[in-house]
């Protein structure tokens, strides 16, 4: 089923796309420390033995981290802080299996350069400033302060 109404329309309704890119390197910036600081307050209650497998743990708290905020929020805590959020092609906002898809796509681009590059890019030229994860998904992140 194609939902073309569903999302808003970039040249019509600019409003919810503009500077979304920008946005969301900026929240990425924010919960890459976020979970940098989750994953040290870990590390002393396993007697330190966390820093054999930190890059793991590290890993996992990813996952944990934007799997649930996106499930709750349809945004991690940096989206929000910038007023942004994610929204699936039908135009609701994320349930917890099209956020771990999306959790799983974005753990996907960031172990290889070339798609994370790719996703990158298509961010900044597509119209709705998709990823390579949202494009296959169908979502759009958008500014939550914009209303239909």
């Amino acid at each position: 089923m194609l939902y073309t109404d569903a999302l808003p329309d970039p040249e019509y309704q600019s409003e919810f796309y503009q500077g979304v890119p920008l946005k969301r390197g900026m929240a990425w910036v924010v919960d890459t420390i976020l979970t940098l600081i989750l994953t040290a307050i870990i590390v002393p209650f396993t007697a330190f033995t966390a820093l054999f497998f930190l890059p793991l743990l590290y890993l996992l708290m990813n996952t944990a981290y934007r799997w649930i905020s996106l499930s709750s929020s349809s945004a991690t805590p940096g989206m929000r802080l910038v007023a942004v959020e994610f929204r699936r092609a039908d135009g609701r906002a994320f349930d917890g299996a099209t956020a771990f898809l999306h959790t799983m796509g974005y753990l996907v681009s960031m172990a290889f350069v070339l798609p994370q590059i790719l996703s990158v890019v298509m961010m900044l030229l597509s119209p709705k400033g998709q990823g390579l994860t949202d494009t296959v998904l169908g979502s759009v992140a958008i500014n939550k302060t914009a209303r239909y």
